[in-house]
C-alpha cells in the first residue's frame, strides 16, 4: 500500500431513490445536452429517456439523442456521436443508462472538442497517445445500473473493432462534473444482467484492493463494497423489486468507481477487455466471472493478508486467503452465475494465446500493478483452466 497518495474525485454525486427528481433543480453545466444511450429498447420502453428529456427542459435546457451505442461500444460510434454534438451545438453530454452509454459519453465529450480520431489519444495498443488540444464538453451521467461505477471515475472503454482493441483510457478532464445515482432506475434489470454487472463492481474493488498502487482511501472504498455485495448482490438477484438491495449494490457501484479513482484495476481486466474484443458479444461482467477462479486462485497465496481482508470484508473469518476464494466461488453459485460457458459465446481454446496477446498489446499497464508479475504462459494457463 503507498504510503503517499493523491486524492481526486471532482464529481457531484447525487444518490437515492427517487433522486432522478432533482434533475430538473440541479444547476447543469450547459443548456443543451446530448443525450447518448444505447441502441437497445429498455430507456425508451421503461420512460427513461423521455423522463430525463422532461426533467432537463423544466430545468431550460435542450436535448439531443444519440442512440446508437452498442452493449461493448465501438470507435465508430463515438465519431459519430462527436459530430452529432457538434452539429447540433450541443455544450455538454449526458450519458443515461449503462456503463456502455455513459462511457461512450466520455468519449464523445473529448472528440467533440478535438480535432482527429479517438485513437490518436489512446495510451495502448496503437494508439498515439496525443494530449488533448482542447478540454472535452462537461459530462452528466445517469447510471440506470449498478455494475461499472463510470459514474464516479474518470474511466472509458471503448473498442477499435477494426483492430480488435478494447482498451480503457481516462484523466482528470473526464471525470463527469455531475451524476445521478437512483436506485429505482435499476429495478427492471433481469437477474442474469444484475448479476453480470454487480459482479463486474466486485472485482473493480476487489482488484483496486489487491493492486499495489492501492492507498488507504481505496482500501475503505473497496472493503465497503465488498462488504455490501456480499451481503445484497444475492438478494438483488433473486429479488429485483428490493429497493434496499438495490441500493446496497448501487452504493457498492459507486464505491467501486471511486475505487478505481484512486487505486486501479490490475490484469483480470485486461484478460478481460481482450475476450471482448476477439467476441463483441461476450458481456464484460461475464468475461470477469469466467476467469475469475482461476484468476484468483493464482494469487491467493501471492497476497495472503490482502485476501484475508477481502475474505473478512464478505462476512468470512478471514484466517486464510483461501476462504476468498470459496466465499467468491459460493457468490457466484447463488448468484446463479457459476456455469459460464465461453464456448456459448463462440471462443474457442485455439484463440485463447492470442487472447493472451492480446491483453498485454492492449492494456498491458495494468499487468504492471499486479501483486506479482503474470507472464504469458501464466495467463493461458488462467484462460484454459477458465475455457469449457
Amino acid at each position: 500500500m503507498l504510503q503517499t497518495f493523491d486524492y481526486y474525485i471532482p464529481t457531484r454525486i447525487l444518490f437515492g431513490a427517487g433522486k432522478l427528481a432533482d434533475l430538473a433543480k440541479t444547476e447543469l453545466p450547459g443548456s443543451k445536452a446530448l443525450i447518448v444511450i444505447t441502441s437497445g429498447k429498455s430507456m425508451r420502453a421503461n420512460g427513461y429517456l423521455d423522463k430525463v428529456r422532461e426533467l432537463l427542459k423544466r430545468n431550460h435546457c435542450d436535448s439531443v439523442v444519440f442512440d446508437r451505442i452498442l452493449p461493448n461500444p465501438i470507435k465508430a460510434h463515438v465519431m459519430e456521436g462527436a459530430a452529432l454534438a457538434k452539429r447540433e451545438k450541443c455544450d455538454f453530454i449526458l450519458g443515461l443508462g449503462g456503463g456502455s452509454a455513459i462511457d461512450s459519453a466520455k468519449a464523445i465529450a473529448v472528440m467533440a472538442t478535438n480535432p482527429g480520431d479517438y485513437w490518436d489519444y489512446i495510451a495502448g495498443g496503437t494508439g498515439r497517445a496525443l494530449p488533448f488540444k482542447c478540454d472535452p464538453l462537461p459530462v452528466v451521467a445517469i447510471t440506470t445500473t449498478a455494475g461499472t461505477g463510470t459514474e464516479a471515475d474518470q474511466w472509458s472503454v471503448i473498442t477499435h473493432e477494426e483492430r480488435r482493441e478494447k482498451i480503457g483510457f481516462g484523466c482528470a478532464k473526464t471525470f463527469p462534473v455531475l451524476s445521478v445515482v437512483d436506485p429505482e432506475l435499476m429495478l427492471t434489470i433481469p437477474p442474469h444482467l444484475t448479476a453480470f454487472q454487480g459482479f463486474d463492481a466486485f472485482f473493480h474493488a476487489a482488484e483496486g484492493y489487491l493492486a499495489n498502487v492501492a492507498t488507504p482511501i481505496s482500501d475503505a472504498f473497496a472493503l465497503k463494497s465488498i462488504a455490501l455485495l456480499a451481503r445484497s448482490l444475492p438478494t438483488a438477484v433473486n429479488d429485483g423489486a428490493n429497493l434496499a438491495a438495490r441500493s446496497d449494490v448501487a452504493t457498492a457501484s459507486t464505491l467501486s468507481g471511486m475505487v478505481e479513482a484512486t487505486s486501479c484495476c490490475i490484469s483480470e481486466h485486461s484478460i478481460a477487455h481482450a475476450m471482448g474484443a476477439f467476441h463483441p458479444n461476450l458481456p464484460h461482467g461475464a468475461a470477469l466471472i469466467s476467469i475469475s477462479d482461476a484468476y484468483f486462485r493464482f494469487f491467493a497465496d501471492k497476497a495472503p493478508e490482502r485476501f484475508c481482508d477481502l475474505a473478512r470484508a464478505m462476512g468470512k473469518k478471514g484466517d486464510s486467503p483461501n476462504e476468498l476464494v470459496e466465499a467468491l466461488a459460493e457468490l457466484r453459485r447463488v448468484c446463479h452465475v457459476d456455469a459460464i460457458k465461453l464456448s456459448e459465446y463462440d471462443l474457442t481454446r485455439d484463440e485463447l494465446p492470442a487472447i493472451a496477446d492480446n491483453a498485454f498489446d492492449t492494456m498491458g499497464g495494468l499487468f504492471q500493478l499486479d501483486p506479482v508479475a503474470l507472464t504469458r504462459a501464466d495467463v493461458i494457463r488462467i484462460l484454459e483452466d477458465s475455457w469449457r
